[in-house]
């Protein structure tokens, strides 16, 4: 082709990716903070039983990333996608009918999980970073744009919605508005721009032969297979440092509501807390795409990972001095950290394995990541079934996040 189209087609993909990684995180972990206190009430569970099926779901979301990644290389995303659909919009509804644990732990931490990871952040990610090289970045931020504003647009929505009609119904408006929105998502995607005799960042023919169009051609010519990426040192350092940081994601989202009801406050004001840190997350994240892709993305996203474990560290300290003030500052900390991560995360992986066999080297790498923070949730929640608070969990939490900006740091060079 010899001039690209006026709208390059991986904008479309950019839409689509902020649409399904709003529905798959909003189901796996946004909402799960919602449901926590009615659900254990109702069904009288103690708090780690009902984050166990999480946990569960890690190795799940390892298991299922392993066997799809290089397949999303050589078939593209949509078919993934519109399994996952299908898979998670069943498991939402078949939770509104629950009656027994052993039924939450299968729809919960095996279906939902498995339909969560076909439409999540790998599959999107990696058909983004085949799509873009030298704007990569931007088209990951704003793409995971749709992360955070699953925590504007449905924690505290679903809070409300659970308190009014019940944790039942909760499950059901979540599973119809998921088919809605994830359907047209799906059908958008696509496997990569040289199959539609198109160029990475909808670059012309013309613009194929300048230095920025040899860039994205060595980030092809030089990319690394699963195989070898599994025998460099790099890759087991890229996983240690974001596993240590991953842990603090879902035991945020899962806890807060239960952390700041039990410090006394509403629900309705723990739920504002997960939306003031979304804010910044959201509008963030293509300011961190854009730094992203002007300068070396490793100190960033060292800062990036520090300051969010920080941010939970002075959470912790705020709410123990009851300062509201401080409280929100926290929040609003953390979230900026959160915004650069994901976009931080995918860039540093592409950059260093390059995008031909991406699916398959961050396949290989989620069986370590998510195993490794799978038991921080469950650990959490039984911290506080055995201490009566979450306040020594969280810091932990916190300093290993710390400590993963350190290792990120001690990076090689790309």
């Amino acid at each position: 082709m010899a001039t690209p189209p006026r709208i390059y087609y991986g904008y479309w993909l950019v839409v689509a990716g902020f649409v399904t990684q709003f529905l798959s995180v909003g189901a796996m972990n946004y909402s799960i903070g919602a449901f926590m206190l009615p659900m254990t009430t109702d069904l009288s569970w103690t708090r780690a039983e009902f984050i166990l099926p999480r946990s569960l779901g890690q190795f799940v979301m390892a298991f299922t990333g392993f066997y799809i990644g290089s397949y999303v290389d050589r078939l593209g995303a949509r078919a993934f996608v519109l399994a996952g659909l299908f898979i998670l919009t069943a498991a939402l509804w078949g939770l509104s009918m629950i009656q027994a644990w052993w039924q939450w732990v299968i729809l919960n931490g095996i279906l939902l999980t498995v339909g969560a990871a076909l439409i999540g952040s790998l599959v999107v990610n990696v058909t983004l970073s085949k799509w873009f090289v030298a704007n990569r970045g931007q088209a990951i931020g704003w793409s995971s744009m749709g992360v955070s504003f699953a925590g504007i647009g449905l924690t505290p929505v679903i809070t409300r919605y659970i308190d009014a009609y019940g944790w039942r119904a909760g499950w059901q408006a979540m599973a119809v508005a998921t088919l809605v929105l994830a359907l047209p998502a799906a059908l958008m995607m696509r496997r990569a721009p040289e199959d539609y005799g198109l160029h990475p960042d909808g670059r012309s023919d013309a613009q194929m032969s300048t230095e920025a169009g040899a860039r994205a051609q060595a980030d092809y010519d030089t990319s690394v297979t699963r195989k070898q990426a599994l025998r460099m040192p790099l890759f087991y350092m890229l996983v240690g440092a974001f596993s240590m940081f991953q842990v603090l994601i879902p035991v945020v989202l899962f806890q807060t509501i239960p952390f700041m009801t039990d410090a006394g406050y509403s629900r309705s004001t723990a739920a504002l807390m997960i939306t003031i840190a979304s804010v910044p997350a959201l509008v963030t994240k293509p300011m961190w795409g854009w730094l992203i892709d002007r300068v070396n993305p490793k100190p960033l996203a060292a800062f990036s990972v520090a300051l969010s474990g920080l941010a939970l560290i002075m959470i912790v300290l705020s709410v123990q001095a009851r300062s509201l003030s401080l409280e929100y500052l926290s929040f609003f900390i953390l979230g900026i950290g959160w915004g650069g991560v994901i976009p931080m995360q995918e860039v540093i992986w592409a950059s260093y394995f390059g995008r031909r066999y991406l699916g398959a080297v961050r396949s290989a790498a989620l069986p370590f990541a998510l195993i490794l923070g799978a038991g921080g949730p469950l650990a959490v929640g039984h911290y506080h079934d055995v201490v009566g608070n979450y306040d020594g969990a969280f810091i932990i939490v916190g300093c290993m996040s710390l400590l993963a900006g350190a290792l990120i740091l001690a990076l090689p060079r790309r």
